[in-house]
Parts: structure tokens; C-alpha cells; sequence
């Protein structure tokens, strides 16, 4: 763990923002790669990438205020430590939907057939990003005795995000980029294979994406999460929700695909 990586004129460049900013470079330049190779004009999925990005930071941060609202409201000069903080992935990936759908019809592109093209470049986002959560701390797991905890010990850390220090913990954000490097390894090995149809990579994505953070949850062991019911985080509550709904997209854009070709 190495929160602030070096400092600039003593202002601290943290290794989070670096490793985010990454992981949405490599991402996009994964989308745009896979644009050129579909015969999809590369810079009008760069041009909607970079739009996704902005939209995806604005959503993160916007859903970290909802999921600890009270904690914002008692501390309202907190607002400003969104600088630093990573934010609820997500928020990220809803605002980023929807300002996709919004984009992609603007510029007539193929709705489902462009969402394809990013989900994999999510994916891979997603696991470098995973690495930013365990250089600063955030995203920690639940006390525990198994052989492959982590510690923590940088009080950077926990200033910044109440990382425990001197405790063993679930490496939950390495639990997270497992899956996704798996589901990325599933979505590029299954893309060739059965009855193709647009749309089927973006929602195998959510589909399993939806099904690893649900089960993920169980081991985090940061508080300011947000609870549904008591019971559930925010986020097995939203993944409770995706999962359902991706299965029957599925479903459904196989059965219109169907129907095209009969």
C-alpha cells in the first residue's frame, strides 16, 4: 500500500487519481481498438469515451454523497475531500450508461452493437482501477486469519479513508479484479462463439459483473457503504436489481435478433 506516490512542490499526487486516470486510458484505447477493427470510426469512439469518462467520475462521486448522505450533511466541508476520493463504481457505470445511450443515439451509431464494443474496455478499466483502491487503502475487506490477508500500515491511508492499520483484512479489492480480469477473459473468449447478436457482451458483462459484486460484499469491511434494509449494501442491492434485468435483455435481443433473420 503507498497511498501518496511522491509530491509535487508539497502537493501530494496520490496513487489513486494516477491508477484511475490509467485505467480509463487503457480502456478507452481498448474500445477504440476493438472500433477499428468492427469498421467503427475510432474517433467518434473516442470522442463518446471521453464524454463516458466525464460522466462516470461525475456518477461515482455523485452516488458516494447519496450512499453516506448523512455523514455530508453533519459534515458539509467534506464535500471537497470528493477531490481525493475514488467514489461508488456504480454510480460511475449508470451515469455512464446513460450518457452513452444519450450520445450514441446522437451520433447514429448502433446502440447495442457500440455498447459491445466498450464493455470489454470497462472490464479492463476496472481491473487497474481495482489496484488504485489497493495502493490507497479504500475498499477494504473484513478482518480475517486466511493466508492471503493483507495489512495495512500507511496512516495516509488512514486519514484519507479509515483504512484499519495493523489488522489483517480480506483483499477484497483484488477479489473484484480477479473477477473482472476474469469476466474480461469470458467476454473476449465468448464473443466468437454461439449465435451472436448485438448487444450480448454488454449484458453478459452487467449479468456477471452484477453476480462477483454481489458476492464480493460479503468480505468488504468499509462501513460507509450504504445499507438497503439493513440487510444489503447499496451495491448487492443494485447487483440484486442488474442481474434479473440482464438475463432478461438477453433474452430479449436474442429473441429480436432471431426474429430479424426469419
Amino acid at each position: 500500500m503507498h497511498p501518496i506516490l511522491f509530491e509535487i512542490g508539497g502537493w501530494p499526487v496520490y496513487s489513486y487519481g494516477v491508477l484511475l486516470a490509467a485505467a480509463y486510458l487503457i480502456g478507452l484505447q481498448l474500445g477504440v481498438v476493438r472500433a477499428r477493427r468492427a469498421g467503427v470510426d475510432p474517433a467518434r469512439i473516442m470522442d463518446l469515451g471521453i464524454y463516458l469518462i466525464i460522466a462516470a467520475l461525475v456518477g461515482a462521486k455523485l452516488m458516494l454523497v447519496a450512499v453516506d448522505f448523512d455523514y455530508f450533511r453533519q459534515n458539509p466541508g467534506e464535500i471537497l475531500s470528493l477531490v481525493r476520493a475514488g467514489g461508488v463504481f456504480y454510480g460511475g457505470l449508470i451515469a455512464a450508461v446513460a450518457v452513452g445511450l444519450w450520445l450514441v443515439r446522437k451520433y447514429k451509431l448502433p446502440v447495442w452493437s457500440t455498447a459491445d464494443l466498450m464493455a470489454p474496455g470497462i472490464a479492463l478499466g476496472h481491473v487497474v482501477g481495482r489496484f488504485g483502491c489497493l495502493m490507497a487503502g479504500c475498499c477494504y475487506g473484513r478482518p480475517t486469519d486466511v493466508p492471503w490477508a493483507i495489512t495495512f500500515t500507511d496512516p495516509a491511508a488512514a486519514a484519507n479513508v479509515g483504512t484499519p492499520l495493523g489488522i489483517p483484512l480480506h483483499p477484497t479489492q483484488m477479489y473484484d479484479a480477479g473477477a473482472e480480469l476474469i469476466i474480461l477473459g469470458l467476454l473476449l473468449f465468448t464473443e466468437r462463439k454461439g449465435r451472436r447478436f448485438a448487444g450480448r457482451t454488454f449484458w453478459a458483462y452487467l449479468l456477471l459483473y452484477g453476480i462477483s459484486r454481489f458476492v464480493i460484499e460479503f468480505y468488504r469491511g468499509d462501513i460507509n457503504r450504504g445499507t438497503i434494509g439493513g440487510a444489503l449494501s447499496t451495491s448487492q442491492f443494485i447487483s440484486a436489481l442488474l442481474v434479473p434485468l440482464s438475463l432478461a435483455m438477453l433474452v430479449y435481443l436474442r429473441r429480436v435478433a432471431r426474429a430479424a433473420k426469419a
